[in-house]
C-alpha cells in the first residue's frame, strides 16, 4: 500500500494562499477583502490577514472606499501595484532583438526594440546586444519604481527542458547554446522556444474566446507550434513538443534548414511565402503587411502564394487533429493578419482529411498578434511572482 502524502507545511498552505488572493486581485480588481474571501472560499478575518501581509510586502495597494464588500461599510478596494516587481521579456529573433517590462497589473511600462540580421551570427555578440538592450528596459522599469523579478528569454529554436540551453536553432544557425552562460549574472533566467511563449500569450491575455485547451500555430521567419492542454504547455520529455514547421507535407520537397525536406516551414514560412508571392524577402515584417496589402488588392501571384500556403498548413495540422483532437486552432505571428486568404484553403484540407465525424476544429484569429512571444516571456515572470508571492515577489539579497 503506498504510504499517503505528507501534508503540507503551514509555511506552504500560507504561501499557497497568498497566491490565491494576488490571482483573485488580478482577475477581478480592484476589489474589496470581503469579495477576495466569497472567491476563494476562506474567512474574512483569514483573508485580512494574507492582505495585510501583502500590502507590506508591497505587492498590493488600497485605492480607497471602493464598492460595498457585503454587510457593513464599504470596504478599501484592492488593487495590484504599479510598483514593485515586474517581468522582463525579451525575444531573439531572426530580424530583431525585443525587450520589454510589463507591471504586476500586466501592463507594458517599457519597450525597446533593435533590429539586425542573426542568422549566422556569432551566439556572443547576438548575446552581448540582447544584454545592453535589457538593461536599457530594467534602467526604464526601475525608474518608473520597478525592479525585474526575473527575465524570460523567447527564442526561435528548441530549448532542452527545465534548462537555459538552446540545442538547436535552424533559422538562426547556432550551435549548442547555453544562454545563461553567456548573458551577466541578473534577474532570475528562464528561455524557451518562442511558440511556447506565443500560446501562454494567447491563453492569459486573448480573451473569453480563447479555451483552455487549443494547438497554437504562428510563424515569423520560420513556423511554431505549441500545444495547450488544460491551461498549460504539453511540452514532451525533453521539451521540444510543438514543432509543426518540420513537419513534412512533401517529403521530396524542397532542403528545410533543419536538414529535413519538405517540411512545412518551407511552404508556410515568411520567407518562402515572400518568395512564391515574387516578393523580396529582406524585411520579412514588412513584407508581410505587403503580401497582405496585394493579396486585399488582389494580387493574384500573393494570392496564389497564400493558397498554397494554406493547403501545406492544413495538411500538417490534419495529422495534429486527428492525433490529439483539439477543439480550436489558434493563429499568430504573422498567419493571424493573412487569414482571410489563408484560412479557406486550410479549412478545406481539414475537412478532407480529419479522420473524425463532424465539424474540424474552430480556427481563431491571435488576440495578440506578433508581439506574443516577447508578451509571454513578460507575463511568465509576472505569474511567476503571482504563483510565489514569497519566493518571487521580493527583491533578492544584494
Amino acid at each position: 500500500m503506498a504510504a499517503a502524502p505528507a501534508p503540507s507545511s503551514q509555511q506552504e498552505i500560507r504561501r499557497r494562499n497568498l497566491s490565491r488572493v494576488l490571482h483573485a486581485v488580478a482577475a477581478g480588481g480592484p476589489v474589496s477583502r470581503a469579495a477576495v474571501a466569497t472567491r476563494i472560499g476562506l474567512t474574512r478575518a483569514a483573508v485580512s490577514t494574507l492582505v495585510d501581509e501583502l500590502l507590506r510586502a508591497g505587492l498590493l495597494v488600497e485605492l480607497g472606499p471602493g464598492r460595498p464588500g457585503g454587510v457593513g461599510r464599504p470596504g478599501s478596494a484592492l488593487a495590484l501595484t504599479d510598483r514593485g516587481p515586474c517581468g522582463l521579456g525579451a525575444e531573439i529573433g531572426v530580424d530583431r532583438l525585443a525587450v520589454c517590462a510589463v507591471d504586476l497589473r500586466g501592463e507594458v511600462r517599457a519597450r525597446e526594440v533593435r533590429t539586425g540580421a542573426h542568422r549566422d551570427s556569432d551566439p556572443a555578440a547576438v548575446l552581448a546586444r540582447l544584454a545592453a538592450l535589457t538593461g536599457e528596459v530594467a534602467a526604464q522599469a526601475r525608474a518608473a519604481g520597478l525592479w525585474p523579478a526575473g527575465l524570460a528569454v523567447a527564442v526561435p529554436g528548441l530549448v532542452a527542458r527545465d534548462s537555459t540551453t538552446v540545442v538547436r536553432a535552424p533559422n538562426l544557425g547556432w550551435p549548442v547554446t547555453d544562454l545563461a552562460a553567456l548573458l551577466p549574472e541578473g534577474p532570475r533566467l528562464t528561455v524557451d522556444n518562442e511558440a511556447n511563449f506565443g500560446a501562454l500569450a494567447e491563453l492569459w491575455l486573448g480573451g473569453a474566446a480563447v479555451p483552455r485547451d487549443f494547438v497554437h500555430v504562428s510563424a515569423q521567419i520560420g513556423i511554431g507550434g505549441a500545444i495547450v492542454l488544460e491551461g498549460g504547455l504539453l511540452r514532451g520529455v525533453r521539451g521540444f513538443a510543438g514543432e509543426l514547421g518540420h513537419v513534412p507535407v512533401r517529403p521530396e520537397g524542397p532542403r528545410c534548414g533543419c536538414g529535413g525536406r519538405g517540411c512545412l516551414e518551407t511552404y508556410a514560412g515568411e520567407e518562402a511565402l515572400l518568395r512564391a508571392a515574387g516578393l523580396p524577402e529582406g524585411e520579412t515584417r514588412r513584407g508581410t503587411a505587403l503580401l497582405a496589402g496585394r493579396a486585399g488588392e488582389g494580387d493574384a501571384a500573393a494570392r496564389r502564394a497564400l493558397r498554397g500556403a494554406g493547403r501545406a498548413l492544413g495538411v500538417a495540422l490534419t495529422g495534429v487533429v486527428n492525433l490529439l483532437d483539439p477543439g480550436t486552432v489558434v493563429l499568430g505571428g504573422a498567419l493571424a493578419g493573412l487569414g482571410p486568404w489563408l484560412l479557406p484553403a486550410l479549412e478545406g484540407e481539414l475537412a478532407r482529411r480529419a479522420a473524425a465525424p463532424g465539424a474540424p476544429p474552430a480556427l481563431l484569429a491571435s488576440a495578440v498578434g506578433p508581439e506574443g512571444p516577447l508578451l509571454g516571456a513578460a507575463h511568465s515572470v509576472v505569474r511567476a511572482v503571482l504563483d510565489d508571492p514569497l519566493g518571487r515577489g521580493v527583491p533578492a539579497a544584494g
